[in-house]
């Protein structure tokens, strides 16, 4: 394409991805605050009824990011009523959700913020993080950040030096194992939490390359295969659990790695990274008879034994649209920019609700709606907004160079 064809093409993106944000947003702005106990409800029906007022802790901590990165990124947003349901929302995490006497945070609690179930991993603390941290930056109160600091050291001890305090014991034919959930995450908690404070960037550099390390680990087979699950010392493990692939968790593993390497100036991982973090499990994880990216696969080609492997789910696509139009940042190769309408034509064919805003999760493998909610145990005011939001962003830097 010519120069301006391109142009044309990145306006044609920006427009559709501004607009879209805009539905969305007004879709949990409208049905998913809690005004008598704060925080949000996260269980939401295609047309935003409450159908279980469970709140699931992940999501709470998510709202709360989200909800704080917009009030700092997009004029639209920056109103006291997203700044109030952020604070509410970030209220509720530290007197309910989280747990004083150990630092665990709960996985799920009542409407009115009881304890329902907790977790042996670490996934509830990563989002009271970033939530405590953008929220410090969208109020200006120390506290907040206080909290953010105070629980990435508790996390950066639980990975680092000891995890018995979560509970898991060390069972004798379940030997320690790097999980790519656990490797990859602290690339993203350092830049949300230090990205604008130099001090905290220095004192979490080791993590950094720990989670840097850690996930590099995942890259088996020569290259070929992203494994879900390695061993300790980054070997390929015996039997499914080995061979388990995500590919849309290994796309987003690849954007994280790219924002590292670009911040570090580190041009000698782009090839890896681009490579075998995002196209490679694209191309594998891509359906070719009827689009979309499977959920699970296996490294031999056998089925895998998730049941629900062969589904297409929302946040997968959302990942690998954020990580082709950073890749074509990086490189301007065209290319990427196929790779980015591929997943974008299916996206907004299989996933978009049209009539009640937001998008639906799941999809069979034929790409019909599976479930029809908007939120539940683990979909939320998220991997959407994050989406729109970065694509845009990239997509003006590149219109502006």
């Amino acid at each position: 394409m010519t120069s301006e064809a391109v142009a044309d093409q990145l306006a044609h993106y920006l427009e559709k991805c501004e607009s879209e944000l805009v539905r969305v947003m007004d879709f949990w702005l409208k049905h998913s605050h809690d005004e008598e106990f704060g925080g949000f409800f996260v269980c939401l029906g295609q047309d935003g009824k409450v159908y279980d007022e469970t709140k699931y802790c992940w999501l709470q901590g998510r709202q709360v990011w989200t909800y704080s990165k917009m009030y700092n990124s997009i004029p639209r947003y920056h109103t006291d009523q997203v700044l109030n349901a952020a604070k509410k929302g970030g209220e509720f995490l530290m007197e309910h959700v989280k747990n004083p006497a150990n630092n665990k945070c709960h996985f799920a609690v009542t409407r009115s913020g009881e304890p329902i179930k907790i977790q042996r991993t670490i996934f509830s603390e990563c989002f009271y993080t970033i939530a405590m941290a953008e929220l410090a930056r969208a109020t200006g109160e120390t506290k907040y950040k206080t909290e953010a600091v105070a629980m990435m050291d508790q996390l950066q001890h639980w990975v680092m030096v000891d995890d018995s305090a979560l509970g898991r014991p060390q069972l004798a034919g379940s030997p320690p194992v790097n999980s790519l959930a656990v490797a990859m995450i602290f690339i993203i908690l350092v830049e949300e939490l230090a990205h604008d404070d130099d001090a905290l960037r220095a004192k979490y550099a080791p993590l950094e390359e720990w989670s840097l390390k850690q996930s590099m680990q995942h890259i088996q087979r020569n290259g070929k295969a992203v494994l879900e699950i390695v061993s300790a010392d980054g070997k390929e493990l015996p039997g499914c659990q080995g061979r388990l692939m995500n590919p849309g968790h290994a796309i987003e593993t690849g954007w994280f790695l790219l924002q590292y390497a670009k911040r570090h100036d580190r041009r000698d991982l782009y090839d890896t990274i681009i490579q075998g973090f995002i196209i490679d499990p694209f191309q594998t994880g891509w359906d070719k008879e009827h689009g979309g990216i499977f959920y699970f696969l296996d490294a031999d080609g056998l089925s895998p034994t998730q049941l629900e492997w062969d589904m297409k789910l929302w946040w997968p696509h959302c990942e690998a649209l954020i990580a082709f139009m950073m890749v074509y940042r990086e490189t301007r190769e065209e290319r990427y920019l196929d790779f980015f309408k591929q997943v974008w034509d299916y996206t907004f064919k299989h996933f978009v609700d049209p009539k009640h805003g937001e998008w639906f999760g799941y999809l069979t493998q034929e790409g019909r709606v599976k479930q029809n909610f908007k939120g539940g145990p683990f979909k939320g005011c998220f991997h959407v907004p994050r989406c729109l939001l970065m694509c845009a962003e990239i997509i003006r830097e590149i219109l502006e160079q």
